[in-house]
């Protein structure tokens, strides 16, 4: 899966480990293989799992009449990695709740029935309750930064999510209408190794050999839906650049330790305009029960890029209210991409391979409201090198792009780029460097 040493050190996300030290690129993935093979060991042993053997769940949950919970947890990556840990330890609390679902581990998208798991696949750490005619009770786990998840998940918000889903069991089927959006639509391929960048994998891990390069990780399938997307006639839509928007771009800020809670909620924001209070419980939204942060996204996800509103069911001060949630004229873009694994492959198509950040502190000769972005870091390897090839170089600041200089984040850069440029084109981009201001044409190839 990886080529060079900086690409491990580089990029982000569900498959690879964040580094500030590498020996070496062997002993990295020596020790990868032996933390795949080591988890697969000690869980298989305890039994309280079913290993990376979905039909074998399915099949106990429907003899046992047992509801599903499916954990996806890419072995080598450090994200959420407490989170992990806690739900294979004896926390006497949160191991009873498990005691009542079908418990199974997936490692792995190989095979994976893309119909029916559809997630944010950027995750490190994502769950799902079902029922075992399929039917989806809830997702849960979701992310904002590369590092930070104390924000997005907690042990106790997994408890929580875990006593909705056996509520929303016992229930079942009375309310599986209320459950049907919660499967999206048909996926351009039913299962990963079907997409052309991923037919040189196979359906199953390979352990007689290199388990860790047999392995189709999630945000591999999130690359191939993306580069799908780019070689359409349509290009990137603003749908695949902004995938399972975060609530909190749009000012509702929820509790990581209870169901969909309002904490707080960003005053002049489309969540303050709609009405929304802190305490709030969101019950459904477009008339889906929700369990989690990851929940709402879902039903953000879905909702397109255009103005519009969905239909909240809250309750406040034990009472029940409507409210219409307002989502205004490029809502969707208000979201960060720039934490994203995917985003690792459009930095080398917009931006030739180079990382940037907001400067700090900002050159008091650049006007408030205009852009401003250091260059972190210049690819130095092919095919990540193009920036490096036309000259730039750490520490410029970028004040122009495409002869723009309202693109105020990375992430503004990453998406006009990628939906104004096609291959061959070349951007003028202007920045600072010791005080004098040079201009470049980036290329952009595919």
């Amino acid at each position: 899966m990886f080529t060079t040493q900086a690409s491990l050190i580089l990029r982000y996300g569900l498959a690879l480990v964040s580094l500030t030290v590498f020996p070496s690129f062997s002993d990295a993935q020596n020790q990868r293989e032996k933390k795949v093979r080591d988890d697969k060991i000690n869980v298989e042993a305890d039994g309280f799992w079913i290993y990376n053997d979905l039909p074998k769940a399915f099949e106990e949950a429907t003899w046992s009449k047992k509801p599903l919970v499916v954990v996806f947890r890419c072995i080598p990556c450090e994200e959420c990695v407490k989170l992990d840990d806690e739900l294979l330890k004896e926390d006497p609390e949160l191991h009873a709740l498990l005691e009542k679902f079908v418990r199974v581990r997936v490692v792995s998208t190989n095979g994976l029935d893309l119909s029916l798991f559809q997630f944010d696949y950027d995750q490190s750490f994502a769950v799902f309750f079902l029922n075992a005619d399929s039917t989806i009770y809830g997702r849960y786990g979701t992310r904002s930064h590369r590092t930070e998840w104390a924000d997005d998940v907690s042990v106790s918000g997994l408890k929580m999510a875990l006593l909705g889903a056996l509520k929303l069991h016992a229930d079942f089927p009375a309310n599986k209408d209320s459950l049907a959006a919660k499967r999206g639509p048909k996926p351009p391929y039913p299962v990963p190794e079907k997409f052309p960048s991923l037919m040189k994998y196979s359906s199953t891990l390979d352990y007689e050999d290199k388990v860790v390069q047999s392995c189709i990780h999630c945000h591999m399938i999130g690359d191939a839906i993306n580069e799908q997307q780019r070689n359409s006639a349509e290009g990137m839509s603003v749908n695949a650049l902004f995938p399972f928007p975060h609530p909190k771009s749009l000012g509702l800020i929820l509790d990581p330790k209870k169901y969909a809670t309002v904490s707080r909620v960003i005053p002049d924001s489309p969540a303050a305009k709609s009405g929304f209070q802190t305490g709030d419980v969101i019950e459904s939204l477009e008339g889906q029960p929700l369990l989690s942060i990851a929940d709402v996204q879902w039903v953000l996800h879905q909702a397109g890029a255009d103005e519009t509103s969905l239909k909240a069911k809250v309750v406040r001060d034990n009472k029940s209210l409507d409210i219409d949630f307002l989502l205004p004229k490029g809502w969707r873009e208000r979201g960060d991409i720039s934490w994203r694994a995917s985003t690792w492959e459009l930095r080398r198509l917009a931006l030739g391979g180079l990382q940037l950040q907001d400067a700090d502190p900002r050159p008091s000769e650049i006007p408030a409201g205009s852009m401003a972005l250091d260059v972190k870091h210049v690819g130095q390897y092919s095919p990540h090198d193009e920036a490096k090839k036309a000259g730039f170089l750490p520490g410029d600041l970028i004040i122009s792009f495409g002869g723009r200089t309202d693109l105020l984040r990375e992430t503004d850069i990453l998406a006009y780029a990628m939906r104004s440029q096609g291959a061959g084109d070349s951007i003028r981009v202007d920045v600072l460097r010791e005080g004098k201001k040079i201009e470049f044409a980036l290329p952009r190839k595919d």
